[in-house]
C-alpha cells in the first residue's frame, strides 16, 4: 500500500495505525463481554454451595469459568494498552488514569480467580488426604468470600471510574459520536454511588440503584466496543488531535 493510500483527506494524517488501534480496543472490549458473562454462570456450583469443597464437585466447570475470567482480565488491560496511544493526545492525565483503573480492575479479577481455583484444588487435596471436614469448609467459604469482595471492588467499582475517564476524553476529542461517551458520563456517577453504598453496607447489591446503574454502563461499553470494532475513530477528530499535538 502506498503512503498516499494510508492518508486521510484531512491534513494528510496516517490512518492505518489509528484504525488498527481502534479495532484492537473494540475487539478487546468485546472479549470482556464474551468471557465475563459465561464465567458468572460457570462459577454457580462453587458460589452457591457452602459445602462445595466437600462435594463431588464440578471442577471442570469452575476451572473453565476461571480460565474465562483470566481472559477477561487480560482483555480488560488490553483495552487500555490499545487506546492509550490515541487518547493521551487529548488528555495525558485522564489517559494514565484510565490505564491505571483498567490494570487495577484486571488485577482484582485475577485475585478472585485465584481464590476459586484454590477452592477446587483444596477440595481435591482434602478428599485425597482425609483433611478435617469442618476446617475445609471454613477455608473454602473464606476463599469464596474473598472472591465476592473482589467482585465488588473490581468489576463493582472500576467500570464507573473507567467510564468517567475514558468518557471524558472521548467526549472532548469527538473520536466517536458524543452520544456514546455521554452515556458513560451519565451512568458513571450512578454506578459509583451504587458501588459506594454497597461497600459501606448501606444497600444490598441487588436493589433499585444497581438496576439503574448497570444497564447504563453496559450500554456505554457495548456501544463503544461495537463502534470501535466496525467504524473506528472519526478521521476529522484524528486529524484535529494530531494537529494539536504538533
Amino acid at each position: 500500500m502506498t503512503d498516499t493510500a494510508r492518508m486521510t483527506g484531512t491534513n494528510g494524517v496516517p490512518t492505518d495505525a489509528w484504525r488498527k488501534l481502534a479495532f484492537a480496543g473494540g475487539v478487546l472490549y468485546l472479549m470482556t463481554f464474551i468471557f465475563s458473562i459465561p464465567a458468572v454462570f460457570l462459577y454457580g456450583p462453587v458460589l452457591s454451595d457452602p459445602t462445595y469443597i466437600l462435594s463431588a464437585g464440578a471442577d471442570s466447570q469452575v476451572l473453565l469459568g476461571a480460565f474465562f475470567d483470566l481472559i477477561t482480565a487480560l482483555a480488560c488491560i488490553g483495552t487500555a494498552v490499545a487506546l492509550y496511544p490515541v487518547i493521551r493526545r487529548q488528555s495525558e492525565a485522564a489517559s494514565i488514569g484510565f490505564v491505571a483503573t483498567r490494570i487495577f480492575e484486571g488485577a482484582v479479577i485475577v485475585i478472585g480467580v485465584v481464590c476459586l481455583m484454590a477452592v477446587v484444588w483444596l477440595r481435591q487435596a482434602g478428599a485425597a488426604a482425609g483433611t478435617d471436614s469442618s476446617a475445609l469448609v471454613a477455608v473454602g467459604q473464606g476463599l469464596v468470600t474473598v472472591r465476592d469482595v473482589t467482585f465488588l471492588v473490581g468489576p463493582g467499582v472500576m467500570p464507573g471510574l473507567n467510564a468517567l475517564l475514558l468518557g471524558y476524553v472521548l467526549y472532548r476529542s469527538r473520536l466517536v459520536p458524543r452520544a456514546i461517551p455521554a452515556m458513560g458520563l451519565i451512568g458513571a456517577p450512578v454506578f459509583l454511588a451504587s458501588a459506594t453504598l454497597s461497600i459501606l453496607g448501606l444497600q444490598e447489591q441487588v436493589s433499585v440503584l444497581p438496576l439503574i446503574a448497570l444497564p447504563l454502563i453496559f450500554v456505554w461499553e457495548l456501544s463503544l466496543c461495537l463502534w470501535l470494532t466496525f467504524k473506528g475513530f472519526r478521521p476529522a477528530a484524528v486529524a484535529a488531535l494530531v494537529a494539536d499535538s504538533r
